[in-house]
This record gives C-alpha cells, structure tokens and sequence, in this order.
C-alpha cells in the first residue's frame, strides 16, 4: 500500500528518525520505537462521527502533515509506507483482539516484517499494552522485556499466535492472529465496524495514547493514565479540560 503524496524523508521528519535507513532489526526497531513515541494512537475523527478514511493519501495528509494521529489502519497503515521505502519484506496480518470477556473478529492490523529468514511482529497501532519493539516468531514463549513493559508471544489451542502483556502482576491476552496475509482492501468492512458500530470501543469512548521512553499516556474515556514504570496515576478529565489535555498530553486539537 503507498500513496502518491508521500515522502519518506518528510515522514521520517515527523517520527523525528535520522538513524540508519538500511532494512534491518536495528533500522526497524528504531522506527518503530520512533513512530509510537512522536505519532498518537487516537479516534478523535470516530468520536466526531467521521468514518475513518483507507485512502493512502487521506492517511498521509493527515498523519505526516496535519499533526495527527490515527488508530490501528491509518498508524500501521503509514507504517507499511515507511517499511516499503526503506526496502522490508513483509506482510499485513489481521489480529483479533483478545481482551473481551467473547471471542471477537479479526479488527485490528499488524505487520510481519522478514529479514534475513527470520520473522519479526510490529505494530504501531494497539493503543494500550502493545508493543514497544518488534518481537521475532522466533522468540515464541520468551518472557521479553522491553523498556518497563513485559510481553511474551504463546500459541493457543487453534494454533494461533497471541500477544501477552503482563499486567499488574498477571499475564493478560491482547490480541491473536495467524500467518494469513491480508489485502489492505481486507480491512475496509473492520475500519467501517469500528468507525461505526455502536459495540465498537472506538465509538464509546475516547482513546488516545502516546508511548514515552519511561512509559506511555492513556486518555480512556474520562480518564487520563499515566504509566511509568510500574506506577500508575489516574486523574478525571471533565468535558472542559479535554481540549487542554488533548493539546498538552497529545498536541492534538479536535
């Protein structure tokens, strides 16, 4: 997927990036790790009642040049732009979210990127306990530490991946998915589902998120979270101080 207004040195300005542009673990990791830190996970256009755009181009205009973010399709989506530029090998993966009390459909995007025949899970767009760094297949059923975050990737009874982070002490499932790859067209019906829907997360509340080096920054519906290291310090968000929150936790204006 690539769209014609975008540029790679104008995306790797905004991720503020100027290490290594080879297609490695390193230059991934770096982007990655970039990306989560400059660019928020956010559904300001789903709580405007917008239906998210999949035009590549709408992404970049908005992501690149009008200082936004996005949520899983249009930050993963910008992503797989990026990787292209830089020479990866890889593929869109369809995951299912796995912290409902159901078994829920594949909504959310990911990416398995190959280098040097060995395969590595991304993704920039979970928006609370994702990943802070690529992990390898590889490392399947490896306690991974990354920053203050621990993850492990296990496989379940129907041969699934599944991403586990661990949370306050215990091992929480976030999301499962397969080696099946997808078309970015695939994912229009889950964009619509959760730009719509009214069971969708997305359009219950508001969620916004900003990974930092010492931890990342949650506004879950009312709340605002804010996770370093193992503490965590939770204040109200009233309907009149959301703007200023937005703009000063986020720099993003509604």
């Amino acid at each position: 997927m690539q769209a014609e207004n975008f540029v790679l040195d104008d995306y790797l300005k905004r991720i503020r990036y100027a290490g290594s542009a080879e297609p490695t673990i390193e230059t991934l990791t770096g982007i990655m790790r970039a990306q989560l830190q400059s660019i928020p996970f956010e559904n300001l256009d789903v709580q405007a009642g917008k239906i998210v755009s999949m035009v590549p181009e709408d992404i970049v205009k908005k992501i690149i040049y009008s200082g936004r973010g996005g949520y899983c399709y249009e930050v993963n989506g910008l992503f797989t732009m990026a990787l292209a530029g830089l020479g990866f090998s890889f593929d869109l993966i369809g995951a299912r979210p796995m912290f409902y009390p159901q078994r829920r459909p594949k909504t959310h995007v990911v990416l398995v990127v190959n280098i040097d025949n060995q395969r590595w899970l991304c993704d920039t767009g979970f928006g609370s306990f994702g990943l802070r760094a690529p992990i390898g297949l590889h490392q399947l059923g490896q306690v991974i530490r990354q920053d203050n975050e621990t993850f492990a990737l296990d496989k379940n009874e129907r041969d699934e991946f599944v991403l586990k982070a661990l949370v306050k002490g215990e091992w929480a499932n976030q999301f499962g998915f397969d080696l099946q790859p997808m078309e970015w067209i695939d994912f229009s019906l889950a964009n619509y589902y959760n730009s719509t829907h009214p069971d969708a997360i997305f359009v219950k509340q508001y969620l916004v998120m900003k990974q930092h080096a010492q931890g990342r920054t949650l506004l879950s519906g009312s709340q605002l979270k804010k996770f370093t290291g193992d503490q965590e310090n939770i204040t109200e968000v009233s309907s009149e101080q959301l703007d200023d929150v937005l703009w000063k936790e986020f720099s993003l204006r509604r």
